[in-house]
């Protein structure tokens, strides 16, 4: 399923170096990259960020059933398939978005050169997310998006409260278009997912995998995170002042470390 997406101007230098396609988490977008565009494009690298299937700005039906995770990857295997021509395509994905990466990866590794996986774990989130999850898919059954927003906002720490007004219509915005749908399922995934770890080893080294977080997550632990990335025998960075997201609270420095990675791989080839 074709998505909309912000990206870099494929421009000589771009297309020489490749394709960076990202991938958003649960309740994300592909805004969550915006700060990332421009490091990743100084660097030499077209980057091309996508919403999911039902994610803000790309359609997506009510069923359920059409969020499937084996789904979800192969709309990123025709998103790369999309992208190819601009050389070489590296694979990132946010949380959520990585394991559906992940997913599509297992399913056909052959559209990409490497894999990078930003506080994605092994399988499912701790127990603490599997509560909120199970909360917010509570709410979604009995109301709308925007009562649910203002519920959402009601449970938010008093810090929360000074961010911009501007920013926080923006994400209001995005979060009135996400399909309650896409949510339901999306968020089971997240509760239920299994250990895939040993499947994505089998194709190293064939695939490089960099495995990237913050300095503290409370989805996946990062010693959990850690952990894997010693199971996969991949890179494995940890971004200084960031947590879960660190494409939004450390961007350029997430884009610098990123693009080493991919500098590294493609100096090897």
């Amino acid at each position: 399923m074709p998505g909309r997406c912000p990206r870099t101007p494929p421009g000589p230098a771009l297309r020489a170096a490749g394709t960076a396609l990202l991938v958003p988490g649960y309740t994300g977008s592909k805004e969550d990259f915006i700060a990332m565009l421009q490091p990743l494009a100084d660097a030499g690298y077209r980057a091309v960020a996508v919403d999911g299937r039902g994610q803000y700005e790309t359609e997506g039906p009510d069923d359920e059933q059409a969020y499937e995770q084996g789904e979800l990857a192969r709309d990123v295997l025709a998103q790369a398939r999309a992208v190819a021509e601009s050389g070489p395509v590296h694979l990132l994905g946010h949380s959520l978005g990585g394991q559906i990466a992940r997913a599509a990866v297992l399913l056909d590794a052959t559209p990409f050169a490497t894999l990078t996986l930003v506080s994605s774990g092994p399988a499912e989130v701790s127990p603490a997310q599997q509560q909120k999850i199970k909360l917010l898919g509570d709410a979604l059954r009995v109301m709308d998006m925007g009562r649910v927003w203002d519920a959402m906002r009601a449970l938010d720490p008093p810090e929360d409260a000074d961010d911009a007004r501007s920013d926080r219509e923006d994400l209001r915005r995005r979060w009135l278009l996400h399909r309650p749908a896409q949510l339901l399922a999306t968020g089971r995934q997240l509760t239920v997912e299994p250990d895939r770890v040993d499947e994505l080893r089998a194709l190293r080294p064939a695939l490089p995998v960099h495995v990237v977080s913050g300095v503290r997550d409370d989805t996946w632990p990062v010693p959990l995170l850690d952990a894997m990335a010693e199971r996969l025998g991949a890179h494995r960075t940890r971004v200084d002042g960031a947590e879960h997201s660190p494409n939004t609270d450390r961007p350029v420095e997430t884009a610098r470390a990123v693009g080493a990675f991919w500098d590294g791989v493609q100096s090897r080839d």
